[in-house]
């Protein structure tokens, strides 16, 4: 493109597209050069001139196009420009004529065809005809339509006619009113149609067409005959120079009156408008003076029209310079000036003024004036309402956003004093956390307030409503932290408190204001949320890492506990016991030292019996005599008096107290954890277990040792009882029990008789049936006797003879023969008189007398231990039995003490398999099932077992 945009300086300016290769361009080109109205563009292809022509910014009036183009040909370019509608006129100038192009191009509808080599010169006056050609196209074309639109009125009359008054078209409104079809009407002269006074109004109509016909506007009123309202008719001459046609248009006068009433009706809506709608219209001469002043100008400005009057011009009203004149000259209307008024009261309104030029009754500028002062004051706290939100954002505590939110509050509500009020939880109070200063000069310290809804900051949050000083009842005004105040919002922050914003005058806060305060604690409560959510967050964070720490603990004390229960499997003895415990306490410095006790028979003392880890001569330095006092001494010694683990989670708190501390502390230990090792409540002795840190043993660690300390004490007594099966020694220990702290010894005083133990069996329900036998024939006294005591379940007579029987008896609480059991020994002889209880028990030599000794001093209170003796084991038939006894189950241990002590295997026996059943309430057939598979284990034990020089052939 070469051209440069030149403006048009007259009608005749055309702009003319040039569409063709270089080479034709240069040779059409000089045809418009010496022409400063017309202005050209060239293009090189069809593409090109298509976007030039339909763009909207630009009018092209002719398209001068060369026969072939870069892509494709001038014709193509015509047809797609009217398949596209675009009514440019399209000039094909090929290089050379040709016929047959002509042909195609007046077929195609080409405004001209001017080929190059026969008239190039004519080029630019082609142009212009073809142009002028098609403005006058478009003109017509735009007159018709408009006639054709006036024509098709269908509120009025319209008709044309020739000059000589012939009617050639009437409109369908026109046949309406006449009443006549187009047939009917057509042909005849106009004032022949039917009129209501035929006489008159045919004259009119004459006169009427004739003058017209001269060239002059008629009019005449008249009444068709069709249609009973009259008309208004104006007959207008159509032509240049000579009238070629006269058009009729009429129009009812009714309609007419009825339109002017709707028109005064409407004048008057628009002056009722006017005069309540909230914008201001004023309107100046070119001078600035008031020519016109709203009604309504007081709801603005505040003054009266003929006040407004007063102020002369505008500018004294709305300032000077309010707008460019030069502008509004040129735009002739100039939208959304902002600008500042003061009203009649003072007071600084922001208005939105729209300017227009005009032309009513001597103004030329009219003004249009809307207050936007709440809008501005919306938007300013808006803004800076958003600024808060972005920094609450980066708050992490309720006081940093309360005290952001009554900082900034200052600048969102300027009239308002605020305040914080925050709920206390623990306390159930409302509390305040922050209050502005100028709340506080107004009000002093505010209270805290309860829930009882005595006032608007406690309604707004128990009620989750937002109240007003005419939300609250005369009468609790005085109760009130707001009291003293003539406006306030108090507005609910959920479950957090509330806002107030406050005022010491009356009707501060308006709807604006009241939305803006509630926008704020909306935002306030937002953050509050966040930082809720987060602190929830950041607690349960901790609590997982906690528990994770935990677990990775708890980990690392079953893994230590786990390598105790296998070494615990495969110990044999105690000390292996004892020093495998040691020994895994201290690896990987899990703790620093630990140490295993037993507690001496004569005094009492902790005596060490194995270690390991740093003990650094601790054990030799400190005290471990057990003390009277079981709050003191060393951790060990209390948790061995207590029978209960000790824990110090910090040494050092006790080194004014305790003389052991100063020992420990000397040796890096900082937290001690001491765990007795009791089994059925008899004390083995002691684990102590030793850290070089405080605060080392948590609960759950605690809870882990605890159990670790009874499972030890378990595997201590389980190790116990295997040696005590192999000990060749064993010691009877002879004990005298009072009467009264046994069952047997209660049952033999309350029947006068003598009672011994013969054997006893544990049963499935927890119950030890013992067999005992009555020497001097009162059995039926003693079942009786035993119906009356609470530790006997059941009673029965299993054998009665002249100087005696034998009874048994379900026994409760654990009997003596099953909790010596449990500890290795073994009841050899149990007689309880009405006098007292004599007990004889044999200690195998690998048991500790002294455990022995608390399991009886345990069951038995006064227990008096009166002989001890120390005896062989005999290996023969005390080993032959406990083989027989390993081998039974506990109802087959429980049938054959029954079986045999009941008699069933004497030789002179009286008594059946069916009453042994009985006796045991099984069915004789189950009873005999269970004696033949005692027999079977029997007989094995006594042929298959290998032979010892004890045995007896």
């Amino acid at each position: 493109m070469d051209r440069t945009p030149l403006p048009r300086t007259s009608v005749g300016d055309i702009e003319i597209l040039l569409v063709g290769p270089d080479a034709w361009q240069q040779t059409v080109r000089p045809a418009f050069d010496d022409s400063a109205t017309v202005v050209t563009e060239s293009v090189r292809t069809g593409e090109q001139a298509m976007t030039a022509v339909t763009d909207e910014t630009r009018t092209v009036d002719c398209v001068v196009s060369a026969e072939r183009l870069d892509d494709g040909t001038g014709l193509d370019l015509l047809h797609e420009m009217r398949a596209r509608a675009i009514p440019t006129a399209f000039v094909l100038a090929p290089r050379e004529s040709s016929e047959s192009l002509a042909r195609r191009a007046v077929e195609r509808d080409v405004a001209d065809y001017v080929p190059v080599d026969t008239s190039p010169d004519g080029l630019q006056r082609r142009c212009r005809q073809a142009v002028q050609r098609r403005r006058a196209e478009r003109r017509r074309s735009a007159e018709a339509s408009q006639f054709e639109a006036f024509f098709t009125d269908p509120s009025r009359f319209v008709a044309v006619l020739d000059p000589d008054g012939t009617v050639r078209r009437v409109n369908d409104a026109g046949l309406g009113y006449l009443g006549l079809s187009e047939q009917a009407v057509l042909g005849k002269r106009f004032w022949a149609l039917p009129w209501a006074d035929s006489h008159t109004s045919r004259r009119q109509v004459q006169r009427a067409v004739r003058d017209a016909r001269t060239g002059t506007y008629t009019e005449f009123e008249a009444s068709l005959a069709g249609d009973e309202a009259k008309f208004e008719f104006t007959v207008r001459p159509v032509g240049d120079g000579d009238v070629s046609s006269l058009v009729v248009e009429g129009h009812d006068l009714e309609e007419r009156a009825r339109l002017e009433e709707e028109l005064r009706e409407s004048e008057e809506l628009h002056r009722v408008t006017l005069n309540n709608m909230t914008d201001t219209v004023l309107i100046t001469d070119d001078q600035g003076e008031f020519t016109y002043v709203c009604p309504n100008v007081h709801f603005i400005f505040g003054y009266s029209v003929e006040e407004i009057y007063e102020f002369g011009t505008i500018d004294a009203l709305l300032g000077e310079d309010l707008f460019d004149r030069a502008t509004l000259e040129s735009e002739s209307v100039l939208t959304n000036i902002e600008c500042t008024a003061t009203d009649k009261d003072g007071r600084d309104h922001t208005l939105l003024v729209n300017v227009r030029t005009v032309s009513i009754q001597g103004g030329t500028t009219l003004y249009s004036c809307r207050d936007i002062t709440k809008r501005k004051k919306r938007e300013e706290a808006l803004t800076q309402l958003h600024q808060t939100s972005r920094d609450l954002l980066y708050a992490e505590t309720y006081p940093e956003i309360a005290d952001r939110v009554v900082t900034d509050a200052k600048s969102i509500l300027p009239t308002a004093a605020t305040a914080v009020y925050q709920f206390d939880r623990e306390e159930n109070v409302l509390a305040p956390t922050r209050v502005a200063e100028e709340l506080a000069s107004l009000l002093g310290t505010l209270p805290a307030v309860s829930l009882d809804q005595t006032n608007a900051v406690e309604r707004a949050f128990v009620g989750e409503e937002t109240q007003r000083p005419a939300d609250a009842a005369w009468d609790d005004r005085g109760l009130s932290p707001l009291s003293g105040l003539d406006d306030y919002i108090a507005v609910p922050l959920g479950g957090h408190g509330v806002f107030v914003a406050a005022a010491a005058d009356a009707d501060v806060f308006d709807a604006v204001s009241e939305e803006i305060t509630e926008l704020l604690a909306a935002t306030t409560e937002a953050a509050f949320d966040r930082v809720e959510r987060e602190t929830e967050l950041r607690e349960r964070d901790r609590a997982l890492q906690e528990q994770n720490r935990r677990l990775s603990r708890l980990n690392r004390v079953n893994e230590f506990i786990r390598e105790i229960d296998q070494a615990l499997v495969r110990a044999e003895t105690r000390t292996t016991i004892e020093e495998a415990v040691c020994q895994q306490l201290t690896t990987d410095d899990r703790f620093s030292f630990a140490w295993v006790s037993e507690t001496t028979a004569s005094n009492g003392t902790l005596q060490a019996r194995t270690w390991a880890g740093d003990e650094q001569g601790y054990l030799d330095s400190v005290s471990l005599t057990r003390d009277a006092d079981p709050d003191g001494g060393e951790p060990t010694v209390r948790a061995a008096e207590r029978r209960e683990a000790t824990y110090v989670s910090n040494v050092a708190d006790h080194l004014r107290s305790e003389e052991w501390c100063k020992e420990a502390v000397s040796r890096g230990f900082q937290s001690v954890f001491a765990i007795p090792l009791v089994y059925d409540d008899v004390l083995f002795g002691t684990v102590g277990v030793y850290a070089g840190r405080p605060d080392a043993f948590d609960e759950m660690s605690r809870s882990v040792l605890r159990e670790l300390g009874n499972t030890v004490a378990s595997a201590i007594n389980a190790v116990q009882r295997k040696e005590a099966l192999q000990s060749d020694t064993v010691v009877e220990l002879e004990y005298t029990i009072p009467g009264s702290s046994t069952v047997l010894g209660r049952l033999a005083d309350a029947a006068n008789s003598s009672i011994t133990v013969e054997g006893s069996v544990r049963r499935d329900d927890e119950t030890t049936l013992v067999f005992a036998r009555v020497d001097d024939g009162a059995v039926e006294a003693v079942v009786d006797a035993a119906a009356e005591l609470v530790g006997v379940s059941g009673a029965n007579v299993l054998q009665s003879t002249d100087d005696g029987g034998l009874v048994g008896l379900r026994v409760l609480d654990p009997f003596v023969t099953t909790v010596l059991a449990d500890h290795g020994a073994v009841l050899r002889y149990f007689e309880a008189t009405p006098r007292d209880v004599r007990a004889t028990i044999a200690v195998p030599e690998s048991v500790p007398i002294r455990s022995i000794d608390e399991v009886i001093t345990n069951l038995y209170d006064a227990a008096e231990l009166v002989a001890q003796r120390t005896e062989p084991q005999t290996p023969g038939r005390a080993s032959l039995s406990d083989d027989v006894l390993e081998e039974l189950t506990d109802r087959q241990r429980e049938v054959a003490r029954m079986a045999y002590h009941s008699g069933f295997f004497d030789a002179d026996r009286d008594v059946t398999g069916r009453d042994v059943a009985a006796m045991l309430d099984i069915s004789h057939t189950a009873f005999y099932d269970h004696v033949r598979r005692i027999q079977r284990k029997l007989f094995v034990s006594l042929f298959e077992r290998p032979s010892t020089p004890g045995d007896v052939e």
